[in-house]
């Protein structure tokens, strides 16, 4: 099932597992047991999982904050660098970073 925004996707019939996050040149799946709490605002929203936090930037995210916090996100989408530059209105995801507990980006080598 999806959202509104094609950026995320959320299952509301069943239970959801893990967290599914793509970015361009990376996919992380995280299991929702090790979800510990979301935070922010219609501009940046934060999911903080025990081995990584998930910062997402965009606009009018409140409703991405929501599915989060119930847990019913299936999928994280990274928009490619031509989606970011298409006019939009409302609900609309940037970017998103996943860094390592610690502060560590996901970026950088172990």
């Amino acid at each position: 099932m999806a959202s509104n925004d094609p950026s995320w996707w959320v299952e509301r019939e069943q239970r959801v597992h893990s967290l599914r996050v793509a970015l361009l040149r990376r996919v992380y799946v995280l299991p929702w047991t090790q979800f510990l709490y979301a935070e922010g605002s219609a501009d940046e929203v934060r999911a903080v999982f025990s081995t990584h936090d998930v910062v997402v930037k965009g606009s009018d995210l409140d409703a991405l904050l929501a599915d989060l916090a119930a847990q019913q996100v299936t999928l994280l989408r990274e928009p490619t660098r031509t989606e970011k530059f298409l006019p939009a209105v409302g609900l609309r995801i940037l970017a998103v970073d996943v860094r390592r507990a610690g502060g560590r980006g996901a970026s950088e080598p172990r």
